[in-house]
């Protein structure tokens, strides 16, 4: 069940993912497990609702770029809480030739396909203007393409390329553009810091870092 996962663009790990939710406190309230190349942004409702059921109340979730897809606020809303997350055009976007399953990493600044695969080259285009789109797309090995079980629907045979393509369109997200200028988004922001230490606890002293 491992899977490759990515913390940039030229390093990669073989296993599994935490997705952790806690308190200003550093009380954890809920914990997801994934396969290592599961994106971080799907888990956010989730850690959520564990979080209420383990008795958590709140009404801010900070986290980092990767919980800032529409749904995710759309979702925040829903619970009466503000997301405090920096925006990322690539995850905060719809791509024009949408397949299910693609995912953004962060880190790596990169698509990973449906099988776990991540593009080995960007390239960003149309015009720069106010108000105009552009568009970044992601280029695959297509040798991993040609002999991939999930190729049916994703790859056409004989294609000399395989992409996937994001529209840029952070202005869709003004609302949150607008609070992240906000003394009580900055405020909040400030406290992402806390979870690296409560991961660095978990697998230095207590051992997670490696799969038991």
């Amino acid at each position: 069940d491992a899977r490759t996962g990515h913390k940039s663009a030229d390093s990669s790990f073989f296993g599994y993912k935490h997705h952790l939710a806690m308190t200003e406190e550093g009380i954890i309230t809920a914990v997801v497990v994934t396969s290592g190349e599961a994106a971080d942004g799907p888990q956010l409702a989730s850690l959520v609702e564990k979080s209420h059921l383990a008795g958590a109340e709140f009404d801010h979730i900070v986290g980092d770029g990767a919980y800032s897809s529409r749904d995710n606020l759309i979702y925040a809303a829903s619970q009466g809480c503000r997301l405090v997350a920096p925006l990322h055009p690539q995850i905060s976007s719809p791509a024009p030739n949408r397949v299910e399953g693609f995912t953004y990493n962060k880190d790596a600044e990169r698509y990973v396909c449906p099988a776990g695969h991540m593009a080995v080259r960007k390239v960003r285009g149309g015009r720069k203007d106010v108000g105009k789109n552009q568009v970044e797309s992601h280029f695959f090995d297509i040798e991993l393409c040609k002999q991939c079980p999930l190729r049916e629907g994703c790859y056409k045979d004989g294609a000399k390329s395989k992409s996937y393509s994001v529209s840029l369109k952070s202005r869709e997200h003004s609302d949150q553009l607008d609070y992240e200028q906000t003394d009580d988004f900055k405020d909040h922001r400030r406290k992402r810091f806390a979870i690296e230490a409560k991961n660095s606890q978990l697998k230095n002293p207590h051992g997670l870092a490696r799969n038991k």
